[in-house]
């Protein structure tokens, strides 16, 4: 194997807590396209940052698979690996598919338009109740998925700051501001509470009369030929809920800080509302709330000419592919008006994101009621990003609104 230059290193949190390292990102994919990188006291991985072999991996499940060793780089073991592959994320064909596609249906464009007026309501609210000088990401941005999810789940209201505050665990275990008794490694710290909870809620349904929201669909929907117990519920609950959550209010938050800093294109949205779906699309290629899932190869093979051993490690760099200059032009620059636009933000093939739909919605819903609510914004302060080299998250934004 190829040995890692002492001065690269993609694997470690502080890497990214200044930015992504794009520049180092660039040069990888001229140089070593498929790149090994070691992990402290564990074994290493491939670094996959082309665009075309982030396809091939996404594409080819039997070859690399999410169920063998889970998503994330570091290795799990006994009950936190299970839990995981409890998950949709993290699932093969064919029990992927087994799962998936019931699920589907309640996630159509057409069903998600229906929720258009009620998330059009709710982003209202939390901007009345927001003015001057805020802290974006946890004044303004959590509320909207936090509330919403909450909503299409069936949550009881009184429970939604705490599902919250367990999604955030889930996916900040790396930075000691969420999790300061953590060990700063192993993200999804929050997982089995969150588990545990939605085997509560699962209990709970099942004394109640079934009502139209998604967790009466899903226990009352086979997969794979059996009904979901308590248990399965609640690990699927993990996933479900906390994809929705950190993903959406990582694009709001992140998403309104990349157009302040290129005023002129934040200008032309005012200007046209109608651009704004693009510019969703580009503040999701240039600003992508994750940087990488994980597969597992199951033989030995080869990628771009590199080979890879059965059992290695394989990250798709998402924030690498989303800038590769063989698929975009000027990769470097945000452009609101870029098409085509192939991100990779929400995956592809078999794993592209089953929310697709619901979260472009909340991504122009949300906009559009922001600068129509407030005439000037403006930072108040640095951005400040979360300690982690999975999500591509700022923790705080400093914002002056006015109206």
């Amino acid at each position: 194997m190829t040995t890692t230059a002492p001065t690269i290193d993609i694997y470690a949190p502080e890497t990214y807590l200044e930015a992504p390292p794009h520049e180092l990102f660039a040069e990888l994919r001229r140089t070593q396209p498929v790149f090994w990188q070691d992990i402290p006291g564990q074994p290493g991985y491939w670094a996959v940052l082309k665009h075309k072999d982030v396809e091939t991996v996404a594409r080819n499940p039997n070859l690399y698979s999410a169920t063998e060793g889970g998503v994330v780089l570091e290795d799990l073991y006994g009950e936190q690996l299970e839990n995981m592959r409890g998950m949709l994320l993290a699932m093969d064909p064919p029990r992927h598919n087994d799962y998936r596609r019931p699920m589907v249906k309640r996630f159509v464009p057409k069903v998600m338009e229906e929720l258009e007026d009620r998330i059009r309501t709710i982003t209202r609210e939390i901007l009345d109740a927001a003015d001057g000088d805020v802290d974006f990401v946890q004044d303004v941005t959590s509320s909207l998925p936090t509330r919403v999810i909450g909503e299409l789940v069936g949550l009881p209201e009184e429970d939604w700051e705490r599902v919250h505050h367990m999604a955030e665990l889930n996916t900040h275990g790396q930075d000691p501001d969420y999790m300061p008794d953590g060990d700063g490694v192993n993200p999804g710290s929050g997982s089995m509470d969150m588990a545990i909870y939605g085997m509560q809620h699962a209990a709970r349904w099942r004394t109640q009369e079934p009502k139209d929201d998604l967790t009466s669909y899903i226990l009352q929907t086979e997969f794979g030929g059996k009904l979901m117990t308590d248990l399965d519920f609640g690990v699927f609950f993990v996933q479900l809920v906390t994809a929705g959550q950190d993903t959406t209010q990582t694009m709001l938050a992140s998403g309104l800080h990349t157009l302040l800093l290129h005023p002129e294109q934040l200008a032309e949205l005012r200007a046209d509302r109608s651009k704004i779906p693009g510019a969703v699309e580009e503040i999701l290629r240039y600003s992508n709330p994750l940087h990488y899932f994980r597969r597992t190869a199951t033989q030995d093979t080869v990628l771009n000419g590199q080979a890879i051993k059965a059992g290695d490690k394989v990250a798709m760099y998402y924030t690498s592919a989303n800038r590769d200059e063989d698929v975009f032009t000027d990769p470097q620059t945000f452009d609101i008006h870029r098409k085509p636009n192939p991100h990779l933000s929400f995956g592809i093939a078999q794993h592209f994101c089953l929310g697709v739909h619901l979260a472009r919605l909340e991504g122009r819903v949300f906009f559009e009621e922001l600068l129509d609510t407030f005439p000037s914004i403006e930072l108040n302060g640095p951005a400040v990003r979360t300690r982690s080299n999975l999500n591509n998250a700022l923790k705080k934004l400093p914002i002056r609104l006015t109206r």
